[in-house]
């Protein structure tokens, strides 16, 4: 069975009556934008039909905060605004490891760095950033820019409390090359992305990170951050933090 030219999705796990409301996990994902003869394009990449989290649905490179992400060196810390923003939900030292594990996801998943050069290279890379500190680069967070906030429905067996950061592609360095984990990465017109299977806050996204591009928000601390609250049917209330 398909849909247009590509098989429809599996439909996601919903969690069993009597179980209990799983805690969503910390993730972060990044959404990595350029513009092509005028057109703007975002890299995205469909997740394997075997994942239990969002199978067959095109999604930003990201996922889930390590413990170690805790205890990155950076080439450069927050801007303050984000720091702020971040914070006000979280920690201000578990925003910083929600940035870096931004940083590891984005790299894992797609072989593209968004660091500066290492401040300390000659101690030892942290183990499983080997390949990124080893090209020379520690994380460089001052790039990032946070955009929004998604929590999954309570009603799915698997849960994330997602932040969204964006970067524009000049600030990324590194060729494309996919891990396996995402199918398909390739850089999507942002206008052609509502044709491929995405999750409905996806879709919310990228029409709210269209918006940003067109019209940078001026950055400041107080600067509010939407959060996409999941509703009855599929729908999403459009909330401010």
């Amino acid at each position: 069975m398909t849909f247009g030219n590509r098989p429809v999705p599996p439909p996601q796990p919903v969690r069993q009556d009597g179980e209990k409301a799983v805690r969503p996990k910390d993730a972060a994902t990044i959404i990595i934008w350029r513009k092509q003869r005028r057109r703007v394009e975002v890299l995205m990449g469909e997740r394997h039909r075997s994942h239990k989290f969002l199978p067959h649905r095109y999604v930003f490179p990201g996922g889930r905060v390590d413990p170690q992400d805790a205890r990155i060196r950076a080439a450069s810390e927050m801007s303050p605004a984000v720091n702020a923003q971040l914070s006000r939900t979280t920690r201000k030292g578990r925003a910083r490891s929600i940035a870096i594990a931004a940083i590891r996801e984005t790299f894992e998943e797609t072989g593209l760095i968004i660091g500066a050069g290492d401040p300390l290279p000659h101690r030892p890379p942290p183990g499983g950033w080997e390949r990124f500190f080893d090209a020379g680069y520690a994380p460089a967070l001052d790039r990032l820019e946070y955009i929004a906030r998604a929590i999954t429905p309570v009603f799915r067996p698997i849960r994330f409390d997602a932040r969204f950061f964006m970067v524009h592609a000049n600030e990324v360095v590194g060729d494309l090359q996919g891990s396996g984990e995402l199918q398909n990465l390739d850089w999507i017109p942002i206008r052609e992305t509502q044709e491929f299977e995405l999750a409905n806050v996806t879709r919310n996204i990228l029409s709210y990170a269209e918006k940003l591009i067109t019209k940078p928000p001026r950055q400041s601390a107080s600067r509010r951050i939407p959060y996409f609250k999941h509703l009855a049917g599929g729908r999403h209330q459009l909330m401010m933090q």
